[in-house]
Order: C-alpha cells, then structure tokens, then sequence
C-alpha cells in the first residue's frame, strides 16, 4: 500500500498512522493503471490475449458484452470503444452491475448461446476504479467513508465463450443463479456521473464511500439471503476443484469462507496481492488459479459473484 500512502501523503491534510491501510484490510498492494490508459485499453489488451489463446480471429467474434463497473464515456457505450480497438465488426453492448458485471454477462452470453442466436461470444473487462479513491481527506471520519477506494485496483480481463458439445463432462457453464436485495442499494455508492449528481458541485459524489459497515450490514448478512434458493448448487459449490469469490479485503475472504462454509484449501486470497479489482476479481483468480496448476481441462469450478446494490450470484462452469 505504499503507492497508496505515497498519494495521500502529498495530497491530504490528514494521514493515516503508517501499515494503517494494510492493518485494517489485509492488503499489500493495489495496481494503478498507466496515464492516460482508459477502461477500454485494459479490456482489449486482456482480449486479445483471450483470443490468442484460444486461436480465435475477429471473424470468430459474433458478440462483444463489455462488462465493468467503469467506463470510458457515458455514451456510447463502451463496448463500441473496445470493439473498433479490436477491429470486430459484430454487435456490441455493455452490461452493468457493479462488481457482478463480468458474472452476469457469463449469464448473457451463456443465454445468447443456448438459445442459438450467437455462437462465439467474448466478455471483455476494463475496470480503472483507482479514479473513484479519494485523496483528499480533511479528516479521519472522511478516512473511514473513504475506506473502500483504498483497496481498489485497475485491471483487465476477458472471457471467450462458444457453442460446443453439451455433454455431462464437457467444459462449458453449468449452471448460473442470481439473488438480489435492492433495498440496500446505497450501502456503497459513486454518485457523479448520473442524474442525481450529473455535474457535481464538489468531489464527495465522485469518490466511492462506505455508508455503514458495508461487510457486516450487507455483505456477509445479504450474500446468504440473496442466495437462499441456491443451496442444492452451493452444495455443488463446495464439491468445485476450485472456488473464486468477489474480494473486498482480506478480513472479509475469511469471513466469507466461514460464512458460506467454503474449502479454504480451494479458494485464493488474490486480494491480498492484488486488492479489489471490481469485477476482473473472479477472471483474476481463475488465471491465478491456472498459472498455479490448481485447475486443469475436466475440473468443475465455482464463480461466487456480490456487488452494491445489492446482488449476488454464482455461476458452475467445467472448464
């Protein structure tokens, strides 16, 4: 968290204690995109690595969803942004729903090719949320508000899904299910940008900001709630060679294993080394994950999903 202190040492009237950051939260760094890098520059890069690997040109592609919390423009949509990047000329659209953009568009594109109206479909992620930290902090109540873009990392991921055989032990989506509480949409806000705060007067609606415990009042309360008609597939969940989770910091990985009863010898603290990277956190450990040699062709893996709002989710997919 050095980068971090760096920042608000030569911005802020107020400083907090030294390791403060990393004590409260488990983590040990986050990642800063490059200047002038946007959204849809971390999305393409991760799509074209995406495709590389999986030998797909940009005639393959017949559906681009860019999924994220963050956004080059508020029109267009920024899927078009990182479909000219890439040269695609198929349809193109954004889903949105904070850290659960890159889960529910899994749900899309599986959805778009069950039903046989797009073959191959690629997700791609550019997630620059260190633009929401806030920087400037009177003092130690703004500090606590202001908590979460601490943790905060900009990254860039990408999914390539396409129609195939849909036998028992083929790889493919399982299953996804999805849960919701509304009601607890303001637990954790960023106001500018929409019509409650389209130009804001000052920067507190640009920054994101904690209103209450966000982890013990929604997250760790909510999560079970939104997913109580799913306990046959967290059943199934537990039974996954490998188990990825939204991260919010490390003291809530551990709750969350505690909480939802999870093998913590098949999940992975990324955000411990990588912070909170919105929603590139499940891609994110999945490459981890691979590079570690934890997964293989064949094994059944699990994408728990929770983002503001309040939703969550979970998708199995057969890799």
């Amino acid at each position: 968290m050095e980068q971090t202190r760096a920042e608000l040492e030569r911005r802020s009237p107020f400083v907090p204690p030294h390791r403060v950051l990393e004590d409260l939260t488990g983590i040990r760094g986050v990642h800063v995109r490059e200047p002038g890098e946007q959204a849809s520059d971390l999305a393409v890069a991760a799509a074209r690595k995406a495709m590389a690997e999986a030998g797909a040109g940009t005639a393959d592609v017949d559906l681009l969803l860019f999924a994220s919390c963050c956004q080059d423009l508020i029109e267009p949509a920024t899927a078009h942004i990182v479909a000219a990047k890439l040269g695609l000329g198929c349809p193109a659209f954004d889903v949105k729903n904070a850290c659960n953009s890159v889960l529910n568009a899994l749900e899309v594109a599986g959805a778009f090719i069950e039903c046989g109206r797009y073959r191959t479909v690629l997700i791609a992620c550019g997630e620059t949320p260190t633009m929401a930290t806030r920087w400037h902090l009177p003092d130690e109540d703004t500090f606590i508000r202001a908590l979460p873009g601490y943790t905060l990392s900009d990254a860039g991921a990408a999914l390539l899904l396409t129609a195939g055989p849909a036998g028992e032990n083929d790889p493919g989506l399982i299953t996804t299910v999805f849960g919701a509480h509304s009601a607890a949409w303001n637990a954790c806000t960023v106001e500018s940008g929409g019509s409650l705060h389209y130009r804001p007067v000052d920067d507190e609606p640009t920054y994101v900001r904690l209103n209450g415990d966000f982890l013990r009042d929604t997250v760790l309360d909510l999560a079970p709630m939104a997913l109580e008609h799913a306990r046959s597939e967290l059943e199934s969940v537990r039974r996954s060679a490998f188990i990825a989770f939204h991260q919010i910091s490390r003291r809530h990985y551990d709750e969350m294993c505690d909480g939802l009863d999870l093998p913590a010898d098949r999940c992975l603290p990324a955000v411990v080394d990588h912070g909170n990277t919105a929603s590139a956190s499940l891609p994110l450990q999945l490459v981890r994950a691979r590079e570690a040699d934890r997964v293989e062709p064949g094994d059944q893996v699990a994408l728990i999903g929770m983002a503001s709002g309040f939703s969550a989710g979970l998708a199995l997919i057969r890799l």
